[in-house]
C-alpha cells in the first residue's frame, strides 16, 4: 500500500509541476494528464490495472465517501493535496473498474485581472441584488471565473457571501466580508434545500455552484428579486440558449411568469470558450450579454431568437458577441484562424468579420 501512496504522491505533484487542468487514471492507460487542453499520457508510467486504480481511490476516499461510491457507483469530492493544489475529484465505475479523473484547483484564488476576464465582471461584482450567469462548456473555467468573481467581492464589500458547492472547490479566506461555503452532502442534503435555507441566513450575496433542477433555479430568482445578488453557472453556449433552457425547465403554464421574473431581476449573462493560444497556455473569448431594457423587453416577449442581434449591435453598452470576440483573437495573433473557426458557432460570419 505504501507504493500507492507514493504513486499518488507523485502524480499529483506532476499534476501540478506541469501546470496540468486534470489528471486521468483509467484502466488499460498509463496516467494521462490535460495541459492547455490536450490529453498527455505520461508514457514513463505503466499502465494502470484494475487492481491500481481501486488502491489508488482508497487513499482518496475517506470511509464514508467509500461507502458512497460502493452504493451509488461514482461520487464527487474536494481533495487537499499538502497545501500545494485542491482537486475536484470524481470516482466513478466503468464495466465494472474503478476510473478516476481529478481536476486541479489552485490554492490563490486568481483575480478577474489575472485571468483576462471582461472588465464588466468588475461592475457586476458591486452589484446590490440580481442574477449573474456565467455559462460555457465543461472544463472551460466557469468555475474559477465565479470563484473569482466572489473574492473580488470578498476583498471589496462587507458582506455575508453564502456559497453551495457540489463540492467544495476553491477555498476563501474572510476579507472585507464574512463567508459561509456549504457542501452539498455533508452540509446540506441538495442544492434546492441549501438555497431555501440561505434566504433565512441573512445572506447579501449567494454563489449557487451550478443551476441542476427547475427548484433550485426558481428560488434562485425568488432570491434575485428579494434584495439578493445571485451568482451561478449553467452548461449553455450563448445567452440566448441560456435563456430558452431556463425557461424550459418550466412547465408551459409557468414559463411566462419565469420569462418576467428573468426579465427584472437578470444582470447579465457572460458566455466563456477556453482557446489554445499560438504561444501556448490558454486564453478566452467571451460572449457578454448585458441586461438592458432592450434585452429585457425581448425575454418577457419570448422573442429570445433576437438577442444575438441585440448583442451585436451594443458594444456602446459593453456587450460583445462571440464572434467578435474570437476576430480580435485572431487579428491580435493569440489565436489561430482555425482555432476560431471551431469554436464559433456562426463561422460564416466570424469570416466576414475578419474581413472588415
Amino acid at each position: 500500500m505504501a507504493y500507492y501512496s507514493s504513486q499518488l504522491k507523485t502524480l499529483l505533484e506532476l499534476t501540478v509541476k506541469r501546470e496540468a487542468t486534470d489528471l486521468h487514471l483509467s484502466v488499460g492507460h498509463p496516467p494521462i494528464l490535460r495541459i492547455n487542453g490536450q490529453l498527455t499520457p505520461l508514457k514513463e508510467e505503466p499502465v494502470l490495472t484494475p487492481d491500481d486504480t481501486e488502491r489508488l481511490a482508497r487513499f482518496l476516499l475517506t470511509d464514508q465517501q467509500e461507502e458512497r461510491l460502493l452504493k451509488e457507483r461514482e461520487i464527487d469530492f474536494s481533495y487537499e493535496f499538502e497545501k500545494k493544489a485542491r482537486f475536484r475529484a470524481n470516482v466513478f465505475y466503468r464495466r465494472g473498474v474503478i476510473s478516476i479523473a481529478l481536476r486541479r484547483i489552485p490554492i490563490k484564488i486568481p483575480t478577474l485581472d489575472e485571468l483576462n476576464r471582461p472588465a464588466i465582471l468588475h461592475r457586476f461584482a458591486q452589484a446590490e441584488q440580481g442574477f449573474l450567469l456565467i455559462t460555457g462548456p465543461s472544463s472551460h473555467g466557469k468555475s474559477t471565473t465565479l470563484a473569482s468573481l466572489v473574492d473580488e467581492i470578498n476583498h471589496t464589500r462587507p458582506v455575508h457571501i453564502i456559497t453551495i458547492e457540489d463540492p467544495i472547490e476553491f477555498v476563501f479566506e474572510d476579507d472585507k466580508a464574512v463567508i459561509d461555503q456549504r457542501e452539498v452532502g455533508s452540509d446540506t442534503l441538495s442544492f434546492p434545500k441549501a438555497l431555501r435555507s440561505a434566504l433565512r441566513q441573512d445572506p447579501d450575496v449567494i454563489m449557487v455552484g451550478e443551476m441542476r433542477d427547475p427548484e433550485t433555479i426558481s428560488t434562485a430568482l425568488t432570491a434575485a428579486e428579494t434584495g439578493h445578488l445571485v451568482l451561478s453557472t449553467l452548461h449553455t453556449n450563448s445567452a440566448a440558449e441560456t435563456i430558452h433552457r431556463i425557461v424550459d425547465s418550466f412547465p408551459g403554464e409557468q414559463q411566462n411568469q419565469v420569462r418576467s421574473q428573468l426579465s427584472g431581476c437578470l444582470l447579465g449573462i457572460i458566455s466563456q470558450r477556453l482557446l489554445p493560444r499560438l504561444r501556448g497556455g490558454l486564453t478566452v473569448a467571451c460572449e457578454i450579454m448585458i441586461n438592458t431594457p432592450a434585452t429585457a423587453n425581448l425575454i418577457r416577449e419570448n422573442k429570445i431568437y433576437e438577442i444575438p442581434s441585440i448583442i451585436q449591435t451594443s458594444s456602446e453598452s459593453g456587450m460583445m458577441s462571440l464572434n467578435k470576440s474570437l476576430a480580435e483573437l485572431v487579428k491580435k495573433r493569440e489565436i489561430s484562424l482555425e482555432t476560431a473557426l471551431a469554436y464559433s458557432l456562426n463561422p460564416d460570419e466570424l469570416l466576414i468579420l475578419l474581413r472588415e
